[in-house]
């Protein structure tokens, strides 16, 4: 009898993600020459494909020789976007809308407190853009992961932005840190729903099977995540970019076996993986 594979609830490629895919797409369709200012989403396999298919990458704006330019998901500072403005490119936006919210959020807390708290990874391209945009007004900023990074002194209120990836636990546990320094957090919840369900989706179906297989690229935050959580829960867990990855052996001694992506992973690999999976 071969090993008994579940899918979790919601896993995979998130609105987000999947209008910037569509609108890459389009750009593809109608023959655009376009150029993504960083990858488009982080997923190294889906990023080549689109990189086959005509769509170049830069790393800066002064390296675009197109003359469009398609912006990542995960957004960008308000200084590349002046940059591309002055460089008279033509915008396609692929911003997630929900890192859109999460900026605005950024830049109104900068304005009305004296000290902003980022709780997300810093160097990430979206923390970094939700950092520049909390900084506009001149208020101090910074970018914690747990409550252990927070300094022992704060302003009486305190701004808080997450990143829209990170996990509830994390947001908890800094904002118990901003307490326990006698402070009171002025936040915006900027989680998105997806990562939610994901993560809540991966932690139930960890706690029954013997073993999960995440997939994504391992430069995405997110489905770095939700390998955290799954090993958490107890289960032994494999993170993956893809079906060819996977080895029987690892799964020796398993009869159940979980699957679950991160929010830039495209159901056709999901469907590789759990077909892979069902013939060992």
């Amino acid at each position: 009898m071969g090993l008994t594979v579940i899918e979790a609830e919601y896993a995979g490629a998130c609105y987000g993600v999947q209008r910037a895919l569509n609108m890459a797409d389009d750009t593809i369709k109608q023959a655009i020459p376009i150029t993504s200012l960083g990858p488009l989403i982080h997923n190294p396999i889906v990023v080549a494909k689109y990189e086959q298919a005509g769509i170049s990458i830069a790393e800066a704006v002064s390296d675009i020789k197109t003359k469009s330019v398609l912006v990542r998901s995960h957004g960008i500072t308000p200084k590349v976007r002046e940059q591309i403005d002055d460089a008279g490119l033509s915008v396609v936006d692929a911003t997630c809308p929900y890192v859109l919210r999460a900026q605005k959020a950024a830049q109104r807390l900068g304005t009305e407190h004296d000290m902003l708290v980022i709780v997300g990874e810093k160097g990430h391209p979206e923390v970094d853009a939700l950092e520049a945009y909390g900084m506009l007004s001149g208020t101090t900023v910074m970018v914690v992961s747990c409550a252990d990074e927070l300094p022992d002194t704060l302003s009486e209120v305190v701004g808080v932005v997450v990143q829209t990836t990170q996990t509830f636990d994390a947001l908890e546990d800094v904002l118990e840190g901003i307490r326990e320094r006698g402070s009171e957090a002025d936040l915006a919840h900027t989680i998105c729903r997806a990562t939610r369900q994901r993560q809540e989706a991966a932690s139930e179906l960890s706690r029954r099977v013997d073993a999960m297989v995440v997939i994504g690229g391992r430069n995405s935050a997110n489905t770095t995540r939700l390998a955290e959580i799954c090993t958490s829960e107890g289960a032994k867990t494999f993170h993956i970019e893809s079906w060819e990855e996977l080895r029987p052996e690892w799964l020796e001694g398993c009869e159940t076996v979980g699957v679950t992506a991160g929010a830039s992973t495209p159901q056709y690999q999901i469907d590789e993986v759990v077909d892979t999976l069902r013939g060992f």
